[in-house]
């Protein structure tokens, strides 16, 4: 995606493009990938384009918040809506589940139990989560059913909505001793390199959500053109997270 000038031959005789690109990849620029690749795709002729997508963390909270990696992919859905295809649809990756056993496993702590402390609170309903695993259903569904998915539509993934107490409690009744401990933004954003933005996402969440508002109706229609309800976090965790 860092040349333009092999996307053209990529795209060549397919009907679909299902794009993707990687902001925590060192020195990719997602709009420049991205708008190489609308382009190459619209000049390839393909009938139907599916950008992978993140809420507008900018637009929502009128600049309060700043989360790159949210708001940069938010900023190509212009471009995509803009190119011309005859079908295009947004999807929306959830937190994923296969984060709690690995970007964001929980640590050893002090008295050497196992948990997270972060600067969210964690009483907070504000967590939309899923199998990232099953976001394919909803790729596939929209490519089978341009008619309702591929006017614009955004299709998030979410199989639960969650707290992170909620988060805990759901792993602790499987057999885990786990914790979570809520620490200040500007202590939180000194952990690692990117914690600062970790602990802005994390804000923005408590005030408006991962999705950003009710989507209530999207995660619906994501629902009917996946043909299924995606997993709950209980029945991953269960196969995933073998209890030490």
């Amino acid at each position: 995606m860092d040349r333009p000038d092999t996307l053209k031959a990529a795209f060549e005789g397919a009907h679909g493009v299902f794009l993707v690109t990687n902001f925590w990849e060192q020195g990719s620029d997602e709009l420049e990938q991205a708008t190489a690749a609308v382009r190459a795709a619209r000049d390839a002729g393909v009938k139907h384009f599916i950008w992978s997508t993140l809420p507008d963390v900018e637009a929502i909270t009128g600049g309060k918040f700043d989360v790159p990696h949210f708001t940069g992919k938010a900023k190509v859905d212009r471009i995509v809506k803009e190119a011309g295809f005859p079908n295009y649809t947004f999807v929306i990756a959830p937190f994923f589940y296969q984060n709690l056993a690995g970007a964001v496993a929980p640590q050893k702590q002090p008295d050497g139990s196992l948990g997270w402390v972060l600067s969210l609170d964690p009483d907070v309903r504000c967590i939309h989560m899923g199998d990232i695993g099953e976001l394919g259903n909803i790729v596939a569904g929209a490519f089978a059913h341009p008619d309702q998915a591929g006017h614009g539509e955004y299709l998030p993934l979410v199989g639960d909505f969650m707290s992170f107490n909620e988060i805990v409690d759901t792993l602790n009744q499987q057999g885990h001793e786990l914790s979570v401990k809520q620490v200040p933004k500007d202590v939180f954003a000194t952990f690692f390199p990117a914690a600062r933005e970790m602990a802005e996402m994390f804000s923005y969440w408590e005030a408006h959500t991962y999705l950003g508002s009710d989507s209530s109706d999207r995660i619906a229609l994501a629902n009917k053109i996946a043909g299924r309800q995606p997993g709950k976090l209980s029945t991953w965790a269960r196969q995933n997270v073998p209890v030490a």
